[in-house]
């Protein structure tokens, strides 16, 4: 599905009066509005760096980048308008959304140490051949998610320690890490 469908789908899961599973669950309910605010900011807020814009710029062959994510993965709020306002820079770079938990259950080929964890982008060439994946989450902040589960942190510590990570980082880390990646592209 392409990125107006996907906001149909999360618009309906938020508005809906009798959500569907597993929005539910008032804990992923509450979840999903919340990455539909922060998504909502990121678009807003988010700045491509000059670095990045030239790196989209120079894209010359056709891209199908492939974002796998869900409306209740905080990360994803995070990333996913980075992704849009990247693809955007260049029309050879089309962006196509497929939800983790339905089928095709493309995430089963993108596991991330043997785990479901998304968003996942995999950019393909024309021909269908992965020329990289990025995902769940920048290193850095990969890395502070790690330290709080090996500390044992309780849920509540975590998410406000990703969250704050994620405001003040700014979309830069992911950037410099799609822009590595592009350069073997």
């Amino acid at each position: 599905m392409d990125f107006a469908n996907y906001l149909l789908i999360f618009e309906h899961i938020i508005n809906n009066p009798e959500p569907p599973a597993p929005y539910n669950n008032p804990d992923y309910l509450n979840y999903a509005r919340l990455n539909w605010s922060r998504q909502q900011r990121w678009f807003k807020t988010g700045v491509i760096t000059p670095e990045m814009r030239d790196a989209m710029a120079r894209i010359t062959q056709p891209q199908r980048w492939i974002i796998i994510t869900e409306p209740w993965c905080g990360d994803a709020a995070h990333n996913i308008p980075f992704f849009e306002k990247l693809a955007a820079l260049n029309p050879l770079v089309t962006t196509e959304y497929q939800l983790r938990d339905a089928e095709p259950f493309l995430i089963q080929q993108y596991l991330t140490n043997g785990g479901k964890s998304i968003p996942k982008l995999i950019a393909r060439d024309a021909e269908g051949n992965d020329l990289f994946t990025w995902g769940p989450r920048p290193e850095a902040c990969q890395a502070v998610y790690d330290r709080l589960k090996a500390e044992n942190a309780d849920f509540e510590t975590i998410k406000t320690d990703i969250q704050k990570w994620y405001n003040e980082d700014k979309g830069q880390s992911l950037q410099r890490e799609i822009l590595a990646v592009l350069a073997y592209a």
